[in-house]
């Protein structure tokens, strides 16, 4: 059985981490330099780095910060943040992420996403997607959740399979913050839908709520930000307490 993953989410704005509840309502968490090496010391299994404010200040990535991000870890390393051509990825990779997550771009113009998977590899290309649950129905938003859009969640993720996305990073901005627990009825509905890994992201607050997202959500990984960068939940702890229940975890 695949090991679930373990992944704390770096969002960057003006060169510091910060966290939000429901998207907003940003605190700063620290540098993310040091941030990153304390993760990959500490057992986390992947990275993600996210520069929130590069879509909506139409900028890209901090080349600079993901070259010393590189330098720090020895797992995997996603980036996003701004990503619109071939020539960023490229650009990205060659600073020494591993992976890229696409979001506006890939719904302004859903031929990126086949164009990076041909180039890269479809195990290079997160696409992440950011939902909000409205009136019942789950609902694609952009540039950071500042821009509501009629894209359903489930149509979409579809989509992005069939154009060779490897991964789905799914990120509820109902539960963002709130640390009451991941959307676990639409990951696994996602779940269910594709074939590719879903990335939980939104709500971790205990560490029963991994072990709900894993069993109930049926999420190939998990996703945070808070409860790692403020050391709410240790990481090795949290893996331990998993292992404990069954879920296959890398210690």
């Amino acid at each position: 059985m695949l090991t679930k993953r373990i992944v704390p989410c770096l969002d960057i704005k003006n060169g510091r981490t910060v966290k939000g509840v429901n998207f907003v309502d940003l605190r700063d968490a620290g540098d993310p330099v040091v941030l990153a090496k304390q993760y990959a010391d500490l057992g986390a299994d992947e990275l993600v780095f996210l520069d929130i404010a590069a879509t909506l200040e139409n900028r890209k990535t901090m080349h600079d910060m993901v070259l010393k991000v590189a330098e720090q870890v020895n797992i995997p390393f996603t980036v996003g943040g701004g990503i619109s051509s071939v020539e960023d990825v490229d650009d990205l990779l060659h600073c020494g992420a591993d992976k890229v997550s696409i979001n506006s771009s890939a719904v302004k113009r859903p031929e990126l996403i086949n164009e990076l998977s041909d180039k890269f590899g479809s195990q290079c290309v997160v696409v992440a997607i950011d939902a909000k649950e409205v009136d019942g129905e789950w609902l694609v938003h952009l540039a950071g959740g500042t821009i509501p859009t009629e894209l359903n969640l489930f149509d979409w993720a579809k989509e992005v399979e069939q154009r060779g996305a490897g991964e789905i990073l799914f990120t509820s901005m109902n539960h963002d913050g709130t640390k009451a627990g991941f959307a676990n009825k639409a990951l696994a509905k996602l779940s269910d839908l594709v074939n590719i890994p879903i990335i939980a992201s939104g709500g971790a607050g205990t560490i029963q709520h991994f072990v709900d997202t894993f069993k109930e959500g049926k999420a190939d990984a998990a996703l945070a930000a808070s409860v790692f960068h403020f050391g709410e939940i240790p990481i090795l702890e949290l893996k331990a307490a998993l292992q404990n229940k069954g879920i296959p975890v890398r210690l």
